[in-house]
């Protein structure tokens, strides 16, 4: 379980939120996607502990924080020790992603988002990504903004259309990207090869990396190849849901 020591109020969770002990737990069973569960640190109750052991049975993440911040982010004041951010949509699997792929007869288009913590960018990135006939959105479950009402606005609506797995581990799933076929292309500054240079035409997933510290070195390593965007001004970088509208509409101009 992990412990948050400097939580503050976000984006994440301005809207969606379930509070109280009840609502939490008939959350948990009628089986809603929820991003995080956040209990009350230090609290030894044990109607708590059996929704946690609950939490982390539906796969959801459990971050303990100090009482006083969770009053913080409660409207009503009545937590009751937990408050749950739930998704503003159901996620999807990676098979799902890859299944739709092979019914429009395609091969498959990925966007692999290594921990974004902005949901504007992550957001942006569903509106390209679905305009650009991608196959879906691949996000971690720690670390990363999920499927907020923030997200969904900024998507436009594409929320609605574009599947979006959350995985426990990002360089894992990459793996088993690579087993089915699927070549994967990490985004770095650095990189010797340029996108005009690789080849997107066959099975893709491009990875986009963190806003401030790019791909994680994990990541970066599990990647088949690595890809730049030509920088022609003074500034070395672009946004991250920039860099991944680009790199998917070149994906876009090779297939044709």
């Amino acid at each position: 379980m992990k412990k948050d020591a400097s939580f503050e109020r976000s984006d994440e969770l301005s809207e969606g939120m379930i509070e109280g002990r009840n609502a939490v737990t008939e959350a948990l069973r009628s089986g809603r996607a929820i991003n995080k569960i956040f209990l009350a640190d230090g609290d030894t109750d044990k109607a708590l502990g059996r929704l946690a052991a609950m939490a982390k049975d539906a796969d959801a993440v459990v971050v303990r924080i100090d009482r006083r911040k969770l009053n913080e982010m409660s409207p009503t004041g009545a937590h009751q020790g937990i408050i749950a951010s739930v998704a503003a949509h159901e996620y999807a699997a990676v098979d799902d992603i890859l299944a739709l792929a092979q019914e429009r007869g395609e091969a498959p288009l990925i966007v692999i988002c290594d921990e974004l913590s902005d949901p504007h960018n992550l957001g942006a990135i569903l509106r390209t990504a679905e305009c650009a006939g991608a196959h879906g959105v691949i996000i971690p479950k720690r670390r990363s903004v999920g499927l907020t009402a923030v997200v969904g606005k900024a998507s436009a609506g594409a929320i609605e259309y574009m599947p979006v797995a959350r995985v426990s581990n990002i360089a894992a799933a990459i793996r088993d990207l690579k087993q089915r076929g699927v070549w994967v292309f990490g985004t770095a500054a650095n990189a010797d090869t340029t996108l005009y240079q690789a080849d997107l035409k066959g099975p893709a997933a491009i990875v986009i990396g963190n806003e401030g510290m790019g791909m994680s070195r994990i990541v970066a390593e599990s990647c088949d190849f690595k890809v730049s965007i030509p920088m022609k001004g003074h500034i070395s970088s672009l946004n991250a849901s920039a860099a991944a509208s680009i790199l998917l509409y070149e994906a876009v101009r090779q297939r044709g």
